[in-house]
This record gives structure tokens, C-alpha cells and sequence, in this order.
């Protein structure tokens, strides 16, 4: 085993099966993500692509397979779990904000309670992250005062507040009015710029393009094929992701 920091994957899946009742949503899937890499999986709905993502902390347990993150088999409960959850940042689709919290105290709310920051240090850092991703002057409004797009990026500047080793994206912005998708793709292009380690189920092509090292195609389960951001949007080798594209691509 390669010490944390070497050269093995952050994350490592190998021979991952997940059913839902009947429904088979993952199938044998393997797949390695890199330190500092930005991983977009694409495909169509229902697919497994939000599954995927999900499994990687646990949100969803697997039925059969192995899940490494930094050198160490997923967890199944308890401390362990909370510390590996404490490194993967996740942004959902539907914010999954505090309602009776102010946008700042959603942010240091993590930091204080799991990683024993004093309040002071955390609302400094909450402050920095806030500024980073644009809002530093909602600070003190509720979720409910703010517009979507700015919800979203609340929801980024709280998983950075955890200071996590991989955010996961899980349709980021599906839930957004299409002119406040823009700000938060701006916020996470930047944060793939910047080297953090990315995971991000996506409908937004153009992301994927400008932002990905690696576009992941998953349908019906599957892993179909996965290329750099040019190669797969250019020449895909899949019949299934050719067909995608082409209805996509087109609209």
C-alpha cells in the first residue's frame, strides 16, 4: 500500500456492485481518481452516475466490491466513517443548507463541531471562503434570503471550510434557474484550477470541456468508456456515447 500522499489514486473502485431492490444501478465498476484531477461523469438519467458519486462517501453502501480513499478501505460506521466524510466534501443537487442558520454560520458549523476549530479561526476562515466563491456580503442572511446560484455557492464555500482532500459534485447545478448556473460552474472551474481533487456528475457539457482532465461516460450501470475532455467529445469510441452526444450536442 502507498502511503497518503504517494503515488496511488485518492480514490480507488474495484469490481463496485450496487442494486436498489431488483434494479442492478452499478455494475462491476472500476475506476481510480488522482490527486489534483477533475473527474466529470456524464450520461444519461438514470444511469448510476449519482450513485457513483454518492458510494465514494458512503451515502449509498455498496453490495459487493472494494472502495479505497488515501490508502484506506471505506469505513462501514462510526468515528471512522465521520473522519472520512470530514475529507470528502460533498455538494448536492438541492444545497442542503441549514434553514435557521445564517449563510456564515452554515460554513463554520463543520468546523467547530467536527474538527474542534475555535469559533473565532472558523468565522475567519468561513469569512475567507466566502469572499473566494463571492458572497462574503450575505454573510449574515439565511439560506431562504439568498438567490439559488448563491445557495450553491454557500454550499461549495461549507465543504471547503472542511479543508477536504476531494469534493464530490452531485448534479451541482440541475436545481439552478439557467442564468445562475454560470456563477457556481465560474466558482467550480476555479477550484479545478486551483488543483483540488474533483469529482462532478454533470449535465453541463461546456464544463465538462473547459474544466475536466477526464470525462467519465457511465449508462445502464457501466462504465462505457472514459477519455480526456477532447478526445471524448471529438471521437467517441462508444456507439452509447456516440448516440448521447449527438442528442445533447445538438439542442
Amino acid at each position: 500500500m502507498t502511503e497518503p500522499g504517494g503515488s496511488a489514486p485518492l480514490v480507488k473502485l474495484e469490481g463496485v456492485n450496487k442494486h436498489f431492490g431488483a434494479l442492478h444501478v452499478l455494475k462491476d465498476i472500476d475506476l481510480a481518481v488522482e490527486r489534483g484531477e477533475v473527474v466529470v461523469v456524464i450520461g444519461p438519467s438514470g444511469g448510476g452516475k449519482s450513485t457513483l458519486c454518492r458510494v465514494i462517501n458512503r451515502l449509498e453502501t455498496i453490495d459487493s466490491g472494494t472502495i479505497v480513499f488515501d490508502g484506506r478501505e471505506l469505513p462501514a460506521e462510526g468515528k471512522a466513517l465521520a473522519r472520512l466524510r470530514s475529507e470528502v466534501g460533498m455538494v448536492f443537487q438541492s444545497f442542503n443548507l441549514f434553514s435557521h442558520k445564517t449563510i456564515l454560520e452554515n460554513v463554520t458549523l463543520g468546523p467547530t463541531k467536527v474538527r474542534g476549530i475555535s469559533r473565532q479561526q472558523a468565522e475567519q476562515r468561513g469569512m475567507e471562503l466566502l469572499e473566494r466563491v463571492g458572497i462574503a456580503a450575505q454573510a449574515g442572511k439565511y439560506p431562504a434570503q439568498l438567490s439559488g446560484g448563491q445557495q450553491q455557492r454557500t454550499a461549495i464555500a461549507r465543504a471547503l471550510a472542511m479543508d477536504p482532500k476531494m469534493i464530490l459534485f452531485d448534479e451541482p447545478t440541475s436545481a439552478l434557474d439557467p442564468e445562475m448556473v454560470q456563477e457556481v460552474l465560474d466558482v467550480m472551474t476555479a477550484l479545478a484550477r486551483e488543483g483540488m481533487t474533483m469529482m462532478v456528475v454533470t449535465h453541463e457539457m461546456g464544463f465538462a470541456r473547459r474544466a475536466a482532465d477526464r470525462v467519465v461516460f457511465v449508462a445502464d450501470g457501466q462504465i462505457v468508456e472514459q477519455a480526456p475532455p477532447a478526445e471524448f467529445f471529438t471521437q467517441p469510441s462508444s456507439e452509447r456515447a456516440r448516440d448521447f452526444l449527438s442528442k445533447i450536442l445538438t439542442h
